[in-house]
């Protein structure tokens, strides 16, 4: 029997799988009748997989739009035609002794707004179809560089032809593309040999729990966070009864507040129930509602 369950689940990705495979083990694991899960890992890479369960899935997408933490290992010398260590290598060069000070200065440069060239061996869409199924065929698709932010990109080890990496960025970054143009930057080439997410926000500093620990055991709620913790950065607002009914019946709804406009929301009623959120224009007036069922 499937079970109406709510809540947002931090898994730790093994490597091997997918990011579908752990949600399909996962949501078969608790019985949901609805799961998704929120910004893929490649089977090359672990850590953390937020699992979204039935009405929580109505605010993944913010989980999406969230910054990530990664730790990478970069392979200097080699690139390969995916950008991992999963592909064929296509250039090689000696690895010379590089200094650290001259590492730590190049991965500097990468801080800030930078625009990257999506890989080939990617999910996005071409013409209907992602781009790795272009890849695969021998095919090249033109593709536009798009700006991402590095907020930091720490040094946590070098052992040459290895360099180690924390990075701390914003929605949209490939790691793949990042460690070939931190290579091409130092003139040798790379590859990401690697890859561990650590966090991803708001649950940067909370615990994941390994997939083979949560299957071998019956599954507990109580892992499980709330669906508003998705969004536990963004004010809140509490309604009265007479609010609530207006909210939920779709009309149109004044709060007394000041709003940056397209503000978003977390509602709650005045027993502390999470109703949804609501994006508000600078007249406090809700112009966009995206509500959690009771």
């Amino acid at each position: 029997m499937k079970r109406d369950l709510n809540g947002i689940l931090l898994v730790d990705k093994p490597i091997g799988l997918s990011s579908n495979q752990v949600l399909q083990r996962v949501k078969y694991h608790y019985h949901a009748k609805k799961a998704g899960h929120t910004g893929s890992l490649d089977p090359l890479a672990t850590g953390m997989l937020p699992i979204c369960f039935g009405q929580a899935t109505k605010f993944s997408q913010y989980l999406l739009d969230g910054d990530k933490i990664y730790e990478a290992c970069i392979c200097l010398g080699a690139t390969t035609t995916t950008g991992d260590k999963e592909g064929d290598i296509i250039d090689q060069h000696e690895v010379p002794q590089i200094p650290q000070q001259k590492i730590q200065q190049t991965l500097g440069d990468f801080i800030g707004v930078i625009n990257q060239v999506p890989p080939m061996y990617s999910a996005l869409k071409h013409q209907g179809k992602p781009l790795y199924y272009y890849a695969r065929k021998g095919k090249v698709i033109e593709r536009k560089p798009r700006e991402v932010t590095i907020f930091s990109l720490e040094l946590l080890s070098l052992a040459l032809p290895h360099v180690t990496v924390r990075v701390h960025c914003s929605k949209g970054t490939y790691i793949r593309t990042l460690a070939q143009d931190i290579g091409e930057a130092l003139s040798v080439g790379a590859h990401l040999s690697a890859l561990r997410r650590t966090g991803v926000a708001p649950y940067n500093n909370l615990p994941m729990y390994p997939l083979d620990e949560l299957l071998a055991k019956d599954p507990s709620d109580d892992l499980l966070l709330s669906s508003d913790s998705a969004i536990s950065t963004w004010p809140e607002f509490s309604l009265d009864e007479a609010q609530v009914k207006t909210l939920f019946y779709g009309q149109e709804l004044i709060l007394p507040i000041s709003a940056d406009v397209d503000c978003g929301m977390r509602l709650y009623d005045l027993n502390s129930k999470f109703l949804g959120v609501a994006f508000i224009d600078q007249d406090g007036l809700v112009v966009k509602r995206r509500l959690f069922n009771s």
